[in-house]
């Protein structure tokens, strides 16, 4: 039934609720510093009651990645993880949640083990969905990063990644949009390699491969900051954090409207959604059946 277009609907997108950073970044310790998240439970409290009282309802709330700062092996890693599924509880049960892996939920050079754990807690790695001819890919974009502990799992990966990108073609959806916690770049398709995106050529490749599949949008999260730019008509769209902010910007969400032809995206802060809800523009494009 969700192969098929219905008209325009829209999602919620978020990322790096990441519990302990913080508490972590005000003390300058990133490796021990996260042993206290209050201010991150409600952060993600408000988020929740703010995606709660949207009318019309989203399609689905997706988190992209960096659910907790605790990286695999640390301390305060399972009671993080515990706190935060205990606000996600409270989800309205219609809206499905949607989770994205990022470095510090399977670790900034990823295991077999540390994917099975995150698995364990949260889902699947890496899987694809589809809502009302809409295609949705999930990725680990750890295995982009450093593949170099299980190289076996990235290759897997690729295979099943252009296994779906057939079946998307076959199956001539509308769109297909691609959610992973690190951007392929940050503003500029080819700009220098750091942290907050992916190596040159692998960016390259994949930048390529997604533009001849015709994928309309990356959706990431990781550099705690909006940015963004484009590729050969694919949409980097960088979302600042629901946690802590390393920039100028305002915890928040992002709404994405799906429409027949486009792909429409504005970023609130979390008071303003709470308060306001969605503006009427976005709306309207809603409410457009086809």
């Amino acid at each position: 039934d969700e192969y098929q277009w219905k008209g325009p609907f829209y999602f919620i997108q978020g990322a790096d609720p990441q519990f302990g950073l913080m508490k972590a970044w005000a003390v300058g310790d990133t490796n021990n510093g996260d042993d206290e998240w209050g201010e991150e439970i409600k952060l993600a409290e408000q988020a929740v009651q703010a995606i709660n009282k949207l009318n019309p309802k989203p399609k689905f709330f997706v988190l992209c990645g960096d659910l907790i700062h605790g990286m695999p092996g640390t301390q305060w890693r399972k009671a993080q993880e515990r706190d935060l599924k205990n606000v996600l509880k409270n989800a309205d049960q219609d809206i499905p949640l949607v989770f994205v892996s990022g470095n510090h939920d399977v670790g900034n050079t990823p295991t077999r083990e540390t994917i099975d754990d995150y698995c364990k807690s949260w889902g699947d790695d890496y899987f694809s969905f589809w809502v009302g001819g809409v295609f949705f890919l999930v990725l680990n974009s750890q295995l982009y990063f450093d593949s170099s502990q299980c190289p076996e799992l990235k290759q897997a990966q690729d295979v099943w990644l252009n296994e779906q990108l057939a079946v998307a073609e076959k199956h001539k959806c509308k769109h297909i949009i691609v959610f992973q916690h690190i951007p392929l770049f940050l503003r500029e398709p080819d700009e220098d390699h750091g942290y907050f995106n992916l190596e040159k050529s692998v960016r390259q490749e994949i930048m390529e491969k997604f533009h001849k599949a015709g994928i309309k949008a990356v959706f990431s999260g990781h550099y705690h900051r909006n940015a963004g730019g484009s590729y050969r008509g694919l949409e980097m769209v960088v979302s600042s954090a629901v946690g802590c902010q390393l920039g100028e910007d305002t915890h928040g969400l992002r709404v994405v409207v799906v429409t027949d032809d486009k792909i429409v995206h504005r970023y609130y802060s979390l008071n303003e959604l709470s308060s306001q809800g969605i503006e009427k523009e976005l709306l309207d494009m809603l409410a457009e059946q086809n």
